[in-house]
């Protein structure tokens, strides 16, 4: 019998610091710019799975 999930409740705490880093900030944010598009794309491929069921 197949598990169908209806609900995801996703819970995170972001602790925001001051940028006192100069260049390294930049790299921390283009960093984070990949993982958002990557974990995006991952939303994505498993909506379509779940559109093809």
């Amino acid at each position: 019998m197949p598990i169908t999930i209806k609900e995801l409740h996703i819970k995170i705490n972001v602790d925001e610091k001051p940028e006192i880093q100069g260049q390294a900030s930049g790299t921390n944010i283009s960093n984070t710019a990949a993982i958002v598009a990557t974990c995006v794309e991952e939303v994505m491929d498993i909506l379509e799975r779940q559109k093809q069921r």
